[in-house]
């Protein structure tokens, strides 16, 4: 292996030996190993290509797509031998035609643009239209002071712009907000602790429960492995935690990464009273909000590390309207909710995943010894015209051509599955971001980010690579290698800044592909300081239409007078007369439980401080053990929040539910199937 070092301290690669020792003196941090094992000979005609892949990108004329001056990736040829070999084993798919070409179009944006768009993705257009929203200012009451602060950052920016552009008076933030300091500000929260899933009440301290598998959710390394485990905090938001670090701190010059899956730190997150929420227990209305202030939170994150947050400006898309590949996953899903209402994960997806679950997770060399490339080209014509006919034979799809149309799929999406806009932050994260930590913090907004149908396609996918590096002892398939394999089908996107912008980031987008598989199971958890303030934006959206409602109701009553004096005042239209005995106000700690499918519907239940949603599922079962259908007691209830300052949760079996309902007093609960 020949090495030369720049004066950046950077490694640039200029050739290697296929037989290099699995360790070399003095590079202990970095990426080494041996060639695979399940390198099948079919795989051996692009070898010599990879090398020379390898040696155009130590090439020093080239420079260099990102800077690293803050956090250097290092490693070495042989342990990137999988992910040169998977380029250009997608190039050679598409040199023959296997693939559609499909092409990102960017539109350059002056800086004024990016934060007029950026204000409107985070469902703040009322401070670029001038409106007074009642969402914005909602959204705007609920936010932290570093988050604040971010918001009134590219506000100013957007301002300044317009000014110069037009040379007139821009309505100021201050006229809008009342405001009457030099710059504007926002009222804000305060950043103490909240309840991990709900509002932080007085005088109450999260309560941890002594750890164990039901008690905390953790991602990390192997049993018996020696690493640490640290423990992650939902309470306080990502940016406010980090707002006290020195903004002249610098990150190692040279970081370097540890192939080995036991450099991963091991992360906890445990389970306060309130439990935890995944992304698919809240409301799509509330996972709006969530998307709003995940923006707002990476924004403000990013600018606490002195990090500054790039996207994309996509112009247009140009894919398919029909079809399997090539269309996008929103047109999948209309067509394929025909046949299965309610369906997150397209269908052909689904089918590919789970023949590779059924027959190939023991497969050596899966996911990275291709198929035949005229075998999966028939394959995928065959599929278009057979598959929603149901006359496609899964059974005549070996294991590697089925693997090569799962990432052929997922390559041909018009738009990445980790979204065009925020790929370059997915980068940056890893390039400027040294601990682990903060990486995944960064990581976790980005997921929260997402739209829906690319966040379940993603998260299905994830799932079945978990299980792929679980039979690691049979398909010889680690965390690592399946990474490298995966990385360029997600990250080297077909654009005209494609190929060596992001084939230069080879080794970052293996470690991002590493960091989704090894922690999804924490990064598909809602942050609870976001619960926290979906709640509080619900809170006072309902108290500004009571306003309003009292608002209205008094000019409607002052016309009534003065037009029908003398009619006798009606009762309101809709109005329900209830018997006196549901008149009375439930007394406090008892919440009414209605289970629709259950032959009893509703239950009293007293509240104390041991109570826990799994407790009032199994009264509930006992009490309906012989009456309720065989088919509701096969389904797997869970007790939902519905109403009050959420749209409707799914509560975690383990949430105590004397908090909860305090955090939500006017809540309505009721026992239903959990939305698969």
């Amino acid at each position: 292996l020949t090495m030369e070092m720049k004066d950046s301290g950077s490694v640039v690669l200029t050739a290697y030996h296929p037989h290099s020792p699995a360790r070399i003196p003095g590079m202990e941090q970095s990426f080494v190993q041996d060639i695979p094992p399940g390198h099948s000979p079919t795989s051996r005609k692009s070898l010599s290509r990879c090398r020379r892949i390898n040696r155009m990108l130590s090439n020093e004329s080239i420079p260099p797509a990102f800077s690293r001056s803050n956090s250097q990736v290092s490693m070495d040829s042989t342990s990137m031998e999988d992910f040169w070999c998977e380029v250009e084993s997608i190039k050679e798919s598409r040199e023959d035609g296997s693939e559609e070409a499909m092409l990102l179009e960017f539109k350059p944006a002056d800086e004024g643009e990016l934060e007029a768009e950026w204000l409107q993705d985070v469902g703040l257009s009322t401070l670029i239209s001038g409106a007074e929203e009642e969402d914005g200012q909602a959204l705007l009451s609920t936010l932290t002071r570093t988050q604040a602060a971010a918001v009134q950052k590219r506000y100013n920016t957007y301002t300044q712009t317009l000014r110069k552009k037009n040379k007139h008076t821009v309505r100021d933030v201050r006229d809008i907000f009342g405001t009457s300091d030099s710059s504007p500000t926002f009222e804000t929260v305060p950043v103490s602790p909240v309840s991990s899933n709900g509002i932080q009440l007085p005088g109450q301290k999260p309560v941890w429960k002594s750890v164990s598998s039901k008690s905390c959710l953790d991602c990390g390394i192997d049993k018996g492995s020696p690493s640490i485990m640290e423990e992650l905090s939902y309470d306080v938001s990502f940016s406010e935690s980090i707002s006290v670090l020195p903004k002249t701190q610098e990150w190692p010059k040279n970081q370097r990464f540890k192939k080995e899956d036991s450099a991963l730190p091991k992360f906890v997150v445990r389970k306060s009273r309130f439990g935890l929420t995944e992304v698919g227990d809240l409301s799509p209305e509330d996972m709006k909000k969530i998307r709003y202030l995940s923006l707002i939170e990476l924004t403000a994150f990013y600018d606490a590390l002195g990090v500054e947050l790039k996207r994309n400006r996509v112009e247009r898309v140009r894919g398919r309207e029909n079809g399997l590949f090539g269309a996008p996953l929103t047109v999948l899903l209309e067509n394929d909710q025909k046949k299965v209402p309610g369906i997150k994960v397209p269908l052909i997806f689904q089918k590919l995943l789970l023949k590779l679950e059924e027959t190939g997770l023991e497969t050596e060399g899966i996911l990275r010894v291709p198929g035949s490339a005229s075998r999966v080209k028939n394959l995928r014509q065959e599929l278009e015209a057979k598959f929603y006919e149901d006359a496609f034979d899964w059974d005549q799809v070996r294991n590697n051509d089925a693997a090569g149309l799962l990432k052929m799929f997922i390559r041909e999406l018009p738009s990445p599955l980790f979204t065009v806009e925020y790929l370059p932050a997915f980068i940056t994260l890893v390039e400027k971001i040294s601990k682990i930590k903060l990486q995944l913090q960064a990581l976790h907004l980005l997921i929260m980010l997402m739209p829906e149908a690319n966040r379940d396609t993603a998260k299905a996918f994830l799932q079945f690579l978990k299980k792929v590096v679980a039979n690691e002892g049979k398909n010889k398939m680690n965390l690592w290698n399946v990474s490298m394999i995966v990385a360029p089908n997600l990250f080297i996107y077909k654009g005209k800044r494609a190929n060596q912008q992001e084939m230069q980031a080879a080794a970052t987008t293996a470690h991002i592909v590493r960091l989704l598989i090894r922690y999804q199971d924490i990064l598909w958890t809602v942050p609870s300081f976001l619960i926290s303030q979906v709640r509080k934006m619900n809170e006072a959206a309902m108290n500004n239409s009571k306003r309003q409602l009292m608002f209205d109701k008094g000019v409607r009553k002052l016309l009534r007078r003065k037009t029908m004096e003398r009619e006798r005042p009606e009762r309101p239209e809709g109005a329900v007369t209830f018997p006196p005995y549901l008149q009375s106000d439930i007394p406090e700690g008892v919440i009414r439980v209605y289970a629709p499918l259950h032959s009893k519907v509703s239950m009293a239940i007293q509240l104390n401080s041991q109570t826990k949603a799994k407790d009032i599922l199994a009264r509930f079962h006992c009490e309906n053990s012989h009456g309720s259908s065989q088919n509701v007691r096969g389904q797997i209830q869970s007790l939902h929040e519905i109403g009050g300052n959420i749209g409707q949760h799914c509560l975690d079996p383990d949430a105590f539910m004397l908090d909860v309902y305090h955090a939500n007093p006017q809540a309505e609960w009721v026992i239903k199937p959990k939305a698969s």
